[in-house]
């Protein structure tokens, strides 16, 4: 845990008692702060207070005597409308932050110099923070992990100078961190998202820019035109940028030549990675991300051959194109990860003869803009609640089955691959819909995946697969 010593004898109003905020304010408290918390559910208000956290109603608080209200970075802050207690505060001129201010004002208190690599993007955040910290780790480095993937920032190890930082921050968190000060800040792409919480694509943009344009090293991928601007403007404010592209070749900055990852300056090329015969990293999406690893690791002094080390052993994240299991030329590849059709793109694009499970809870739209996929798939195996949609889509452009059930599907898919005998193929899960009409959650669905390829006969464990 990371004590909050700079509220030290002050008092801290909290908001939202989930597991972060139950962390966080157990943070303030061992720093010295004086915390009361609150939470719209009662269930979450008597866990807090079960382990010694001052719980209260705030709305009966004196807001005029604290110096900070720390929100849950899942409570509205601006849109659709603040919640009560962030115009609660705004009235009585309390400043409102996050548990992501909150760490950077400590490192900033005990260890300015503690390398901090900031990651944030609406896609490939959490790849490209595991990918970062798993170099960092393979190198011999003391790196610490959290954030938005894995556990909440303030019970990370507390900052020292040569405890390295790797934290994915969604737009909420940012827009909770009006001091974030990344040592690298990675912003890796925008697409229109999250925009019933942040009103307008362009509100959205500016609170994702928050972090680059604090960072010391600002590490941008322009292949948006939102990005493209956005390191255009901290260039000419001063900033260091480090522009980053997973299909342009660049003058200056890395960019992705098929599996190599190439370094520009002023115009002269030389390679500094390479990709090839890494599954973990398999499309161009894992390009842009691997190239934002590359130039982080860079930047907090990590040589090229560490680096290159640390991309060959990345075993990938869990449901998202992980790898599970191989059977001769049939590979089996789990992305339950990918609950719509645009998050199911990537992993159909990455591979040329696909044998495709998909369906479950359909999202709007359904796989029609997969279409331009379809000559890549060799048939696919429908289930869940989406099974009649999605088979209408196929029609008569792919061979299908109606599966109904995942483990059929596994089986059925993988019967038929073992018989293919156009080169490598692949069992893919990546099923373009949520997973609520058969199973818990994604994670759930994935690890069914995981079980079903791994009672067929023959299939041996890839490293790396959970």
């Amino acid at each position: 845990m990371i004590p909050a010593a700079s509220f030290a004898g002050k008092r801290v109003s909290l908001f939202g008692l989930g597991g972060s905020g139950i962390a966080t304010a157990r943070a303030l408290i061992e720093g010295g702060a004086d915390v009361l918390a609150w939470d719209d559910n009662p269930d979450s208000v008597a866990k807090a207070a079960a382990v010694g956290i001052s719980t209260g109603d705030l709305r009966a608080a004196d807001w005029a005597g604290f110096s900070a209200f720390v929100l849950s970075p899942g409570v509205p802050l601006t849109h659709p409308k603040p919640h009560w207690t962030v115009e609660l505060a705004r009235g009585s001129g309390v400043e409102v932050i996050g548990d992501i201010e909150l760490f950077c004002r400590e490192r900033t208190l005990s260890a300015a110099e503690a390398p901090f690599i900031g990651i944030t993007g609406t896609n490939g955040k959490s790849t490209t923070t595991a990918l970062t910290a798993h170099i960092l780790q393979a190198s011999g480095r003391d790196t610490q992990m959290g954030g938005n993937i894995g556990r909440a920032v303030m019970t990370l190890d507390p900052p020292r100078p040569d405890r390295h930082y790797v934290v994915e921050c969604s737009s909420y968190q940012i827009d909770l961190a009006p001091s974030i000060n990344p040592t690298a800040g990675i912003l890796l792409n925008l697409t229109p998202d999250h925009l019933d919480r942040h009103g307008t694509m362009q509100h959205y943009a500016s609170i994702k820019e928050r972090l680059v344009a604090g960072s010391e090293t600002a590490i941008i991928g322009i292949d948006d035109s939102w990005c493209a601007q956005i390191a255009e403007r901290l260039e000419r404010a001063g900033r260091h940028v480090i522009r980053i592209s997973k299909r342009l070749p660049l003058t200056d900055g890395y960019f992705a030549d098929g599996s190599n990852l190439m370094e520009a300056v002023h115009g002269r090329y030389s390679r500094v990675a390479f990709l090839e015969g890494i599954g973990s990293l398999r499309g161009q999406h894992n390009a842009q991300n691997a190239l934002a690893a590359v130039a982080a690791c860079l930047k907090v002094g990590l040589d090229l051959g560490e680096i290159q080390s640390g991309l060959e052993s990345f075993p990938g994240l869990a449901h998202r194109m992980e790898q599970v299991g191989r059977k001769d030329h049939v590979l089996f590849v789990n992305d339950s990860k990918a609950t719509n059709a645009d998050a199911a793109a990537p992993a159909l694009s990455s591979f040329s003869r696909i044998y495709w499970i998909a369906g479950g809870l359909p999202k709007e739209g359904g796989i029609e803009p997969l279409r331009g996929f379809f000559p890549r798939l060799a048939k696919a195996y429908l289930i869940g609640e989406a099974a009649p949609a999605f088979s209408a889509t196929l029609g008569e452009a792919v061979p299908y089955e109606i599966s109904g059930t995942l483990a059929a599907a596994v089986e059925h898919a993988a019967h038929d691959a073992a018989r293919d005998d156009g080169g490598e193929v692949v069992v893919l899960l990546s099923p373009a819909c949520a997973s609520f009409d058969q199973f818990k959650n994604f994670e759930v669905r994935g690890e069914a995946f995981r079980q079903a390829a791994s009672a067929i006969d023959g299939v041996k464990p890839i490293g790396g697969a959970r």
